[in-house]
């Protein structure tokens, strides 16, 4: 079993905002694989199904980004999962364009307040993870009101095509070819590559 959570809050007014790239990621992976996220189950909504030979449960927290360790902490224990082999959690960061996805094997919250809370409630933060680039924020804009925003037309384009690289690595990840997902994905810059 192999869980996939992608971070973002509940609420409509959340939708398709920057922090909930990860929530809009889990969607498209479910609608690729055929897999219904509905069930109401460990303060999340959850899918279990299988992607290209592996048994997966598809996660979206619904405790609000900053406590989604609560929801992750116990669909990891009552499935018996090990984090460091059996969790991926993809969220947004502000360190990367839109367009870009950074793979990571494991690290720290990297002041991102969801990832935070999923470290203080595992314990550890060992577990791979997919960050999703949303842009960094204006200088003079309040962080949570940018994070909270939505994206440009222009922007949503290139999150997209973000979207479909993060599915692909999530694929090459749950095999435990993680190496191969940071070097087909790390390196690719959509920007640079589009303009």
């Amino acid at each position: 079993m192999f869980l996939i959570a992608g971070l973002g809050n509940p609420d409509k007014r959340y939708e398709k905002t920057r922090h909930n790239i990860g929530f809009d990621t889990i969607d498209a992976l479910a609608e690729k694989y055929h897999i219904n996220v509905t069930e109401k189950k460990h303060k999340a909504l959850c899918g279990t199904g299988v992607i290209d030979g592996v048994k997966v449960i598809l996660a979206k927290p619904q405790t609000y980004m900053n406590l989604s360790g609560e929801s992750l902490s116990e669909i990891v224990n009552f499935y018996k999962l090990d984090p460091e082999e059996e969790l991926l959690v993809i969220f947004d960061d502000i360190s990367l364009e839109p367009g870009n996805i950074r793979v990571r094997k494991k690290g720290s919250a990297g002041g991102h307040n969801g990832v935070k809370s999923i470290i203080a409630e595992l314990g550890t933060q060992d577990f791979m993870r997919i960050k999703v680039g949303v842009g960094e924020k204006p200088k003079d804009w309040n962080l949570a009101d940018y994070v909270l925003g939505h994206f440009s037309r222009e922007d949503r384009v290139h999150v997209e095509e973000a979207i479909q690289d993060a599915l692909d690595a999530a694929v090459l990840m749950m095999h435990g070819e993680v190496d191969k997902a940071m070097n087909d994905f790390n390196a690719k810059n959509r920007r640079t590559q589009n303009q």
